[in-house]
């Protein structure tokens, strides 16, 4: 009798089938439910997975771009920050930015004569930079109010008593004619309306930083009645942000209207090339370590109670100035850094002892032996004073003049160090960005102060990378500043243009994106002259 039975998996077997035999049918069986089984697994899954694709797919595909950009943009944030480059001597993102101001079609002519609605006198403030500010503001103002302007009055009674007027600085010619468009300027009033005039003119002082609506609100009404109005004092007395058509006029006064004279620019010039037949790039360094700037700013260097002393005495002719702590201005980073500082800092960014520099500064607070330190780090140094002689002396008696040379050489310069916030270091910064982004350097006098105090305490590698650390953001990237950010002169974001496409950066197709990407790719393509690690500066 043959027994047929089953055994668990359903296989069939009787008693007679040998053990081998059995075995086989036991192995077959198997592989049979396990591939049964995986297929149901996987058809399930599958199923599953279409479900949750059926429900999230109109998000997914709608977001798609940008999910990928996100995922691409993180990644390479990730990988670049961990060892940014920066090339010390040049931005290759500033190939990216061009200055642009050109004069809309649309903006309308400058009004003319009995037109207007009075004649707008100006009297400027401060040393050269600072009344650069005011006649820049003071054509746009008259812009503003439908003015005729009389070409403005330089201050002749400011810390530095220059009598020079405004024809001995700006070509006023190249002034009147270059801007005749948007303003009408006249070199003084017509004798007509003054002898119809029965008072002087009418002199007031805007608020800083005052909005067009100050101007229409409580300037155009007395114009109106007057005819002729002075405004006094006049610096920062406009606002950073201006509709586009006023902000673009401002660039135009600025950038291309307000022209050296001859003079200026012909020895200006000559000291440049001097430089350049020297090296084929140089560094043009604004140390402002005056004794008045040291006074004004209330910091202490450690020159004891003579230092003390003298800087509290220069420290009375501004009466409003509040007692300072050193120590805490020093922590803010409102000092400026000492001749010595400036040079280790660029020592530690990697500029070598063989790089020239062009030192702009008036009297230097302690005179040679505070200079000697910047000199031994880098021997190749020179100023206006030796670079010419003979060509310098009809200068010499006008510090306006003076500056006006400073300023031509630090405007042509590869790199421009700035040692402090000031109206030069604002002017020529915001130059430099417009006339393509030139490297500008600032140093980071909150983090370096520390960092300089704690020097002795580090070895030379130590101290650089952490220099390099301090100073990124601070070396004068396009991008380093938020348009809006800051002053206008030292940043006229509605005056710089991006490109929407990419030179000399090898094969690599970039996104065309205005965002901060960007840079981060664009400098991740070029050899750099140092990279950073680090990438903390610690206090």
């Amino acid at each position: 009798m043959v027994v047929v039975g089953k055994v668990g998996n359903g296989c069939k077997f009787t008693p007679t089938t040998n053990l081998a035999l059995l075995q086989k049918h036991q192995h077959v069986c198997g592989r049979f439910q396990r591939k049964q089984f995986s297929l149901s697994f996987i058809c399930g899954l599958m199923l599953f997975a279409l479900g949750l694709i059926s429900l999230f797919t109109g998000h997914v595909a709608s977001h798609l771009e940008y999910y990928s950009f996100k995922f691409m943009k993180g990644a390479l944030s990730s990988k670049l920050n961990r060892h940014p480059p920066i090339n010390i001597w040049k931005s290759k993102a500033s190939k990216l930015y061009y200055g642009c101001s050109s004069r809309d079609p649309n903006f309308p002519h400058a009004v003319r004569g009995r037109a207007s609605n009075g004649y707008l006198l100006i009297a400027t403030s401060g040393g050269l930079n600072q009344q650069r500010t005011g006649i820049t503001d003071a054509v746009v103002v008259a812009r503003i109010l439908n003015a005729t302007l009389v070409v403005p009055e330089l201050d002749h009674h400011s810390f530095w008593k220059d009598d020079s007027d405004f024809v001995d600085i700006f070509d006023i010619e190249w002034f009147i004619n270059s801007l005749a468009k948007d303003v009408t300027i006249i070199k003084r009033i017509p004798d007509k309306v003054m002898r119809s005039m029965d008072r002087p003119p009418y002199t007031m002082r805007v608020p800083r930083k005052s909005p067009p609506e100050f101007y229409l609100d409580q300037v155009l009404p007395t114009l109106l009645r007057r005819r002729v109005v002075q405004l006094t004092k006049f610096d920062y007395r406009l606002a950073n942000n201006l509709d586009e058509q006023l902000a673009k006029l401002r660039c135009r006064v600025n950038y291309h209207g307000l022209r050296f004279t001859k003079p200026i620019r012909k020895l200006g010039q000559e000291l440049v090339m001097k430089m350049r037949k020297m090296a084929t790039r140089f560094i043009a360094i604004h140390l402002r370590f005056e004794p008045d700037m040291l006074a004004f700013s209330g910091c202490y260097y450690g020159g004891g109670d003579k230092e003390r002393n003298q800087l509290a005495e220069i420290r009375k002719r501004w009466e409003t100035l509040p007692d300072m702590s050193p120590e805490g201005e020093r922590k803010r980073g409102k000092c400026p850094l000492t001749p010595e500082e400036v040079g280790l800092m660029l020592r530690a960014l990697g500029f070598k002892n063989d790089t020239y520099l062009y030192v702009a500064s008036g009297e230097i607070y302690g005179g040679e032996q505070t200079l000697q330190p910047l000199r031994d780090l880098f021997p190749n140094f020179y100023t206006k004073e030796m670079l010419a002689s003979e060509e310098l002396k009809p200068f010499l008696p006008y510090s306006s003049r003076l500056a006006a040379l400073d300023y031509i050489v630090c405007d042509e310069s590869d790199v421009f160090v700035t040692n402090n916030n000031g109206n030069m270091a604002k002017i020529l910064a915001g130059r430099r960005r417009y006339m393509g982004h030139k490297r500008t350097i600032r140093p980071n006098a909150k983090k370096l102060s520390s960092l300089f105090m704690a020097r002795k305490d580090m070895d030379w590698d130590t101290f650089s990378r952490k220099v390099k650390s301090c100073q990124r953001g601070f070396m004068g990237e396009p991008e380093e500043m938020r348009p809006g950010r800051g002053e206008f002169h030292e940043f006229p974001s509605s005056c710089i243009c991006k490109r929407n496409y990419y030179n000399d950066y090898s094969d690599m197709e970039l996104p065309r994106r205005q965002n901060s990407l960007d840079s981060v790719v664009v400098e991740s393509v070029n050899n750099t002259e140092w990279m950073e690690a680090d990438t903390g500066c610690k206090e």
